[in-house]
């Protein structure tokens, strides 16, 4: 792209619609996507491993500094200020916006324990701790059993949620359907509103890597590319019973895998969270830069998915899952792992700071 030209991410804000988000809370990076036009970010375990793994030269001395100053904290307790500290300084870069969109934008998401996932008082305890650190937080919350109650006590206590973990239609609908219940229970108490910006977060490539897995393990032959369209598929169902319901809460794409989860969904009022890496590839690429949310995905690739593959089915029906059944579904269970196991390596990674290995000096 030529100095000075208008990036491809810059011209799917600029159609109206879109807004995009940075999916890291790497500083730098989170300053190369501003730069294109994002009005947030999110992070989770993963990504704060990852830059904390990729950018450990700056980030040495906070965390010995947070290490040294509190000698009887716990390594969890010294994982959670790095967090904290992390997304501090993103909402720190973020704050011109959230003050020149008066709230509405310029938010970073933070995620809560993964290991809570079962906790809905927990998860809330968190968000309320989370949303205490500075005006322009949101708070990630999983989608599952125990999320969705988080999701709409979070919600009536005034936190702006944000969520995650989630992957199918009937998620979406119970999380849309959870923050109604908490904008009318603060409502009815008197509360004000109209801060709260609530999202709902499918992860598109996350569905398609399950049904990938599903395929190889059931030896099922499936018509080649259609696969990368089933989070798409998803996304666009829900998108339209949003509209067509008045749901307040607003869908978030995340877990991109190839450009179709960026060009496909360019022009709805949605927010995308992209990856740096990502975000240089469509800068970088010749994709046009044109409305296609509306557009509808090829009946024959849903009908194929939908006859094939009953995960798919519970992805794409708005019953295809009890709330019950949110935790046991594959992707769920695959996300959830990795995060808690992310979690893990956070801890391990700071374990080696506070106790290093003698072995290897």
């Amino acid at each position: 792209m030529k100095a000075g030209a208008t990036s491809p991410m810059q011209k799917t804000v600029a159609l109206g619609g879109n807004d995009y988000w940075n999916d890291s809370c790497s500083v730098e990076e989170l300053r190369y996507a501003i730069s294109h036009g994002a009005v947030g970010a999110t992070t989770n375990p993963t990504i704060v491993n990852g830059v904390l793994q990729k950018e450990m030269a700056s980030w040495r001395d906070p965390l010995g500094r947070i290490i040294e100053g509190n000698p009887t904290w716990t390594e969890t307790e010294i994982v959670w200020q790095l967090i904290e500290e992390m997304a501090l300084k993103a909402a720190e870069l973020l704050r011109p916006i959230f003050e020149r969109e008066r709230g509405r934008k310029g938010r970073i998401s933070m995620q809560t324990n993964p290991i809570l996932y079962r906790n809905a008082e927990a998860i809330v305890e968190q968000g309320i701790q989370f949303d205490g650190l500075a005006p322009n937080i949101q708070v990630k919350i999983p989608v599952t059993r125990a999320g969705v109650v988080a999701i709409e006590e979070a919600t009536a206590r005034g936190l702006n949620i944000n969520a995650t973990v989630c992957f199918t239609l009937p998620q979406s609908i119970a999380v849309a359907e959870a923050v109604e219940r908490g904008l009318k229970r603060r409502a009815a108490a008197g509360q004000d509103s109209s801060s709260l910006t609530p999202v709902c977060t499918i992860m598109l490539g996350r569905l398609d890597d399950w049904l990938k897995v599903v395929a190889k393990k059931k030896a099922i032959v499936i018509t080649p590319g259609y696969l990368d369209w089933a989070g798409i598929a998803v996304m666009k169902k829900a998108y339209a019973l949003y509209r067509q319901r008045g749901y307040r809460t607003r869908l978030l794409a995340a877990a991109y895998r190839h450009h179709l989860h960026w060009s496909e969904l360019i022009g709805g009022d949605i927010v995308q969270t992209i990856p740096y890496e990502w975000q240089v590839l469509f800068n970088g690429s010749d994709v046009p830069v044109e409305k296609r949310m509306d557009n509808p995905v090829d009946p024959a690739i849903v009908a194929e998915l939908y006859r094939k593959f009953v995960d798919f089915q519970q992805a794409y029906d708005e019953t295809g899952l009890a709330v019950e059944e949110f935790d046991r579904f594959g992707a769920t269970v695959r996300t959830l792992r990795t995060f808690v196991g992310s979690y893990a390596e956070l801890l391990a990674c700071v374990r080696d700071q506070m106790l290093p290995d003698p072995d290897k000096k």
